[in-house]
Parts: C-alpha cells; sequence; structure tokens
C-alpha cells in the first residue's frame, strides 16, 4: 500500500470529520441541474408562442401569434394575421424598434409592398386588403446571443395615415 501524502490528513479529506455538511451543499447545488431544466420544459424560459388579439370595429382585427419570452441564439417566428373588416387601399404594420433590436431578420413572406423606416420604426407596406379578405405574414427572427432584457415588440396597423389600431407587447430575451 502506498504511503499517505504529508498534505492529506485522513480524518478530514476521506471522513469528512467536521464538514459533513459540504455533501449538503453539493447535493445541494447539483439538485438545482434538473430543476432549470424542468423549468425549460414548463417555458418559463420561452418560446413557447401565444395569440394576441385586437380588433378595430368595422375596419381590421389583427392576431398576433409570437412568443414574448425567448432566449439567446433561439430561432422564431413571427405571425400576424390581419383580417379588413372594410377595403383597407393602403394597409401598413408598423413594428416597434423592440423587434430587431438584438435580433437577425432571416426573412419575411410573403415580402410586403414595401419596406420603410416610420420614425426608427419599422413599416411593411401590406398594400389593398379588400373587405373581407385576410393577409398573412409570417417574419422569421433569430435571438442575438449578447441581447438580453425587456423590449417593446408593439405593433400598430394602419390605413394611409390613419391609425386602425395598436397591440401593445413587451418580448423578455433570457440569456
Amino acid at each position: 500500500m502506498a504511503d499517505i501524502p504529508e498534505q492529506i490528513v485522513l480524518k478530514r479529506d476521506r471522513d469528512l470529520d467536521g464538514r459533513a455538511w459540504e455533501i449538503w451543499v453539493r447535493r445541494g447545488l447539483f439538485t438545482l441541474l434538473p430543476i432549470v431544466a424542468l423549468l425549460g420544459l414548463l417555458n418559463v424560459f420561452g418560446q413557447r408562442p401565444s395569440t394576441t388579439t385586437a380588433d378595430a370595429t368595422g375596419a381590421a382585427s389583427l392576431k398576433l401569434f409570437a412568443p414574448s419570452r425567448v432566449r439567446g441564439g433561439l430561432i422564431y417566428q413571427a405571425r400576424f394575421h390581419v383580417t379588413a373588416q372594410r377595403d383597407l387601399k393602403h394597409a401598413t404594420l408598423v413594428l416597434s424598434p423592440g423587434w430587431l433590436e438584438g435580433m437577425t431578420l432571416n426573412t419575411v413572406e410573403p415580402s410586403p409592398v414595401s419596406e420603410a423606416s416610420n420614425n426608427g420604426r419599422l413599416s411593411l407596406d401590406l398594400g389593398h386588403i379588400p373587405s373581407g379578405a385576410s393577409h398573412l405574414l409570417f417574419l422569421q427572427f433569430q435571438t442575438n446571443p449578447t441581447n438580453v432584457g425587456h423590449r417593446d415588440a408593439s405593433v400598430t396597423l394602419k390605413d394611409g395615415a390613419q391609425t386602425l389600431l395598436h397591440v401593445h407587447r413587451t418580448i423578455t430575451i433570457f440569456p
């Protein structure tokens, strides 16, 4: 049998004499790992989309289907469903800066008629939507890993210069 090194004291290092409480600290810290995984499964850290609906009586309605919590690096989709209750000659979706701040916009389908900056907000011109018709717009994003915090992810639907409705929502980005 090999000799015990000088720095090792068997009572302290092998038998944990006077240090028995430390095993519970290690066990407690190890228990945190499956708890974090369970919280992820319960959607605490985001990704599961939810629907937000707004209605401008007699003009149009908007359904937004997108997650309100995302993690860094996550690829996700936002779906905008505009239903016209009257003719919308120049339907435009105006997205607050939080939609693009620290995000990569991968694709927009179908492509809007035009894109512009509306006082620092992304403006997507959907064109004419006849009464009773719908327009679906899909945007795919990727969250940049360094983007952490709360952002304003509001949406405004306009017909020309007239504001029809506004959906206020926020997005929370986890590391």
